[in-house]
């Protein structure tokens, strides 16, 4: 029986690229919890979870254009060293957010820096990357209306 929507799902997850480099993880710390859905997680990772039983452990393998997308460069520029505060020292990995003209915030990353222009990537830090999920489903529980209604997991006795 699929999970469906409004389910508080938690798991462990270890994430890695195509060469098996180590990404993220949550063993040996607090496992995630999403609330089935609401768009918590990738699409295409939440559908493969959906079947799952609790207990039970699954490898997913998700192409770029399933998971943070292709790398798009009409989202990388390059602006002035000017464009950022005098004091502040900026390096190659730094992320940052700025505002859109629509007030909607967008982050972004140093990508380069050359003399005095530095290049940013809008992209996600994993677009264009092919990544494997090694999934353990530890829990499925209703979602409180309170969690619905604001639309995320809400930690133990409702505290968020």
């Amino acid at each position: 029986m699929p999970i469906g929507v409004n389910k508080v799902v938690t798991i462990h997850y270890t994430l890695k690229d195509e060469d098996g480099n180590l990404l993220d993880s949550t063993i040996g710390a607090q496992p995630f919890s999403f609330l089935s859905g609401h768009d918590q997680i990738i699409p295409k990772l939440e559908e493969e979870i959906d079947p799952m039983l609790i207990g039970t452990k699954k490898t997913i393998f998700l192409q770029a254009e399933e998971a943070y997308g292709l790398h798009n460069e009409q989202l990388v520029q390059v602006i002035s060293k000017n464009d950022f505060p005098e004091d502040l020292e900026i390096k190659v990995g730094m992320q940052f957010v700025t505002n859109a003209p629509d007030g909607s915030q967008m982050p972004f990353t140093i990508a380069a820096i050359d003399d005095d222009n530095v290049t940013i990537d809008f992209n996600h830090p994993l677009a264009g990357k092919n990544l494997e999920f090694d999934i353990h489903l530890i829990d499925v529980r209703d979602a409180t209306p309170e969690e619905i209604a604001h639309g995320h997991v809400h930690g133990p006795n409702s505290y968020h």
